[in-house]
């Protein structure tokens, strides 16, 4: 649905230039929700930004729905550009119209009938929620609403792909849990692909299938968001997943277990799905010679599949251990050593 074919975007500032893009190759594949993620300057806007060309790459091609943007004509880009909705940070809500007119607005810039222009907004008025704000003007709505406005006029034109620039991140935690819950049912009902471009991972975490990280203007790691969250291999992945799985240990704790020990060890266990209900680690106890003390852990969901992440410690002889540990991997689960004084 949407590809990025060696998209590089670099902006002047004075004598200089500014790289924000250094060849994305990316494809996001139809019905797919998929994120972007990266830290501020990363590139994030200016990558969403070049599917409908509110940036022209610098070079490379971006297709979508089979169609390279970048060599269109200006009538036929403006008709491309109708299949694309965009949600912003900020709304982007004209204070002056009411609801109404707001959601109305790509309609009429189209030249789309009144009759036909009032049924499609009183339907998604409807669809997001708005019905009876729709004689409101944007001063009169909390965050949450002016944000449903901003999707209802994004699927206006009736689009196959929906961006998302930072869409929630200027709301608070329940009702950008709300605002995702309704891109998701976009993304079901519609069969619209969505585009998300986010700092924060938990938006990626509840409602992505898949996800890329981009840092200085390059995609460093992308894939599933199951795989992501339960083996990150960069760095910066890692760090935003400790985001939302709060794994680093705490200080306290790691000061309580850095006394040296001749006999225990420091573990981290990554179970997913069936495993997360398994008692394992009370039959460690019961099966070895080893006492087995929780330090801290948690657990989520991704993709409807239960995930967590416990630290621990065994403490025992060396062989009790190590058959403790070959009996933990048996259960298919992940766990690793934990170097207690690591950041």
């Amino acid at each position: 649905m949407i590809t990025f074919n060696n998209v590089k975007k670099a902006y002047k500032s004075g004598d200089k230039e500014v790289h924000a893009l250094n060849g994305i190759d990316l494809t996001i594949e139809e019905g797919e929700i998929y994120g972007v993620i990266g830290f501020s300057g990363a590139g994030k806007s200016s990558l969403i930004r070049c599917v409908n060309l509110l940036e022209r790459p610098t070079s490379g091609k971006v297709f979508v729905g089979g169609e390279d943007l970048t060599e269109l004509s200006p009538k036929n880009l403006r008709e491309a550009k109708r299949k694309i909705g965009m949600v912003f940070q900020h709304f982007n809500l004209l204070n002056s119209k009411t609801v109404y007119e707001n959601v109305a607005m790509p309609l009429l810039i189209s030249h789309v009938k009144k009759d036909r222009i009032k049924k499609r907004v009183e339907e998604l008025l409807e669809f997001v929620g708005l019905v009876d704000k729709k004689d409101n003007y944007p001063d009169q709505l909390s965050g949450g609403q002016k944000q449903r406005v901003g999707i209802a006029r994004a699927l206006a034109t009736k689009p196959s792909v929906l961006l998302c620039d930072e869409a929630t991140s200027a709301l608070d935690p329940q009702t950008t849990g709300a605002i995702l819950q309704l891109l998701k049912k976009i993304n079901e009902e519609y069969n619209i692909t969505i585009l998300m471009i986010t700092h924060e991972m938990s938006v990626i975490r509840d409602i992505c299938d898949k996800v890329a990280v981009i840092e200085r203007g390059e995609i460093i790691e992308h894939g599933s968001v199951f795989d992501l969250f339960s083996n990150p291999k960069t760095s910066t992945a890692r760090n935003f997943v400790s985001s939302v799985m709060n794994d680093r240990i705490p200080d306290s704790i790691r000061k309580l277990v850095s006394q040296k020990d001749e006999y225990q060890g420091i573990y981290r266990i990554n179970f997913v799905g069936a495993s997360a209900g398994q008692p394992f680690l009370s039959q460690v106890a019961k099966k070895f010679k080893v006492d087995v003390n929780v330090l801290f852990g948690n657990i989520t969901e991704l993709q409807g599949v239960p995930f967590g992440s416990l630290v621990v410690k065994l403490k025992g002889e060396p062989s009790e251990i190590k058959r403790a540990l070959f009996f933990i991997q048996q259960e298919k689960v992940v766990i690793k050593e934990v170097n207690t004084h690591a950041s």
